[in-house]
């Protein structure tokens, strides 16, 4: 219990006068004890004949802005006492070194400080935009959803108009290039020129009737541009578009002969010059007819055009059956009404913002649109033509009243269902186009003439 104790009280003396050690044998004890840091000050200031004075308390910095961290704050304070004083030159040195890392932490300090600064300014801008946005959709939009909607739906039909027929519409890859255009135009304008100068009014509709020769249509253009959204008066001659949309019509007459002109392309034309520049316009035209079901109607290919209608009238008994069987009684065929529509994807027969509401859509959801809007002006006047006879069917349908409104109409649309017998409209369409037999099924003697 009390070995520790006397082992302590016995090493104590030994340890001032143990010896040291060294490589080989022992070195003689230390008989000089640890002299204190007066002493040492004493013998440095006799041996060196200096004296150190300590620098006045004022010379020292008691507020510093930055204090940095580790140790380099040291280099501004004096040493101990025990040791040596700094020179001149040293502690100017060490002053300057001191500094420049100050001023090279303050740099870092201000620039990680504006660092900060915006980043909070952008999350509070960025949370003042959200709040904001909150309050307008919350007090404005929500409320007025129904007109907010129809608006947006116009908002961007323009701008991605193009983007999606070229997208989605694809023809031949030159067609896409603006200098084409220039190429058409040109040659449109010669012959132009060469009807002008050669050909009278007469020979002239006669030669645009000639299917042999389709460029001869040019000049019927003419005649057409006039009858383009008549209360626009924009279209006229001698209105801002007049030339415009004549300059179009003309380039892709020659650009596709096959197809020349015909009667209605002057509204799809119309409405693209209204949303694009003159290149884009020829350009998205182009790639519009050049779909199946456009390029169909536009040749008067009637195999195609009776499959189109056939598969029409299969919806069209499926969702209104009693309508169906009303226009059967009177022998009314889909083409007397559906080919103005088609012809000019509704843009003559619906009021012109309501037709690019059916655009918008019909660039979204392809050819079957276009008829799934026919079974919606047919469900939205299903009471008024059930009381109509034939003639008066066929000239309600011609001319649809000016007041259709895009609720009441795009609600009947919704409700079309292009579903027969779980097979959707492709299938449908595809199934008659693999049916030998169809083409005796729905002869109508408005196609034929």
């Amino acid at each position: 219990r009390n070995f520790f104790t006397k082992r302590t009280k016995e090493l104590k003396p030994a340890v001032q006068s143990a010896p040291g050690w060294k490589l080989f044998g022992k070195v003689p004890p230390r008989e000089n004890l640890p002299k204190d840091s007066k002493i040492i000050q004493q013998e440095y200031e006799a041996r060196t004949g200096r004296m150190y004075k300590p620098p006045p308390s004022s010379a020292r910095r008691k507020n510093i802005e930055f204090e940095p961290l580790s140790t380099t704050a040291l280099i501004l304070e004096d040493r101990p006492a025990n040791l040596p004083a700094k020179s001149l030159e040293e502690a100017l040195r060490h002053r300057q070194e001191y500094d420049e890392m100050v001023a090279e932490a303050k740099k870092r300090e201000i620039k990680e400080a504006h660092k900060r600064k915006r980043i909070m300014r952008e999350r509070f801008k960025q949370e003042e935009n959200i709040a904001s946005a909150m309050v307008i959709w919350v007090n404005e939009i929500l409320p007025n959803w129904e007109g907010i909607q129809e608006y947006l739906l116009c908002f961007w039909f323009g701008w991605v108009l193009f983007l999606l027929i070229s997208s989605f519409f694809v023809v031949v890859l030159f067609c896409f290039l603006t200098e084409l255009y220039e190429i058409f135009l040109s040659r449109a304008k010669e012959r132009w020129k060469s009807f002008s100068e050669t050909s009278s009014e007469n020979d002239i509709e006669d030669a645009g009737a000639s299917v042999a020769d389709r460029e001869a249509s040019l000049e019927l253009i003419k005649l057409d541009i006039s009858r383009t959204f008549p209360s626009l008066y924009i279209f006229q001659k001698g209105g801002p578009y007049h030339d415009l949309l004549h300059s179009v019509l003309g380039a892709y007459t020659c650009y596709r002969p096959d197809v020349g002109y015909v009667q209605g392309m002057s509204f799809i034309a119309a409405v693209l010059i209204l949303n694009l520049e003159e290149a884009d316009a020829f350009i998205a035209f182009a790639n519009l007819l050049n779909k199946p079901c456009q390029l169909a109607f536009f040749r008067v290919d009637h195999s195609m055009m009776l499959k189109y209608f056939a598969a029409f009238e299969v919806f069209f008994e499926e969702n209104l059956p009693k309508l169906f069987l009303h226009f059967k009684s009177y022998s009314l065929t889909p083409d007397i009404y559906l080919i103005d529509w088609i012809f000019t994807l509704y843009s003559k027969s619906l009021p012109l913002d309501l037709a690019c509401r059916v655009w918008d859509v019909f660039c979204r959801d392809g050819e079957e649109f276009l008829f799934r809007t026919g079974l919606g002006i047919l469900r939205l006047y299903e009471d008024i033509l059930l009381q109509m006879d034939f003639i008066h069917i066929a000239q309600f349908l011609t001319k649809l009243p000016e007041d259709i409104t895009s609720e009441k109409l795009f609600g009947c649309i919704a409700a079309v269902q292009m579903q027969n017998s779980n097979k959707k409209w492709a299938q449908v369409f595809a199934s008659l186009m693999k049916d030998n037999k169809e083409g005796d099924k729905n002869h109508s003697p408005a196609l034929k003439s």
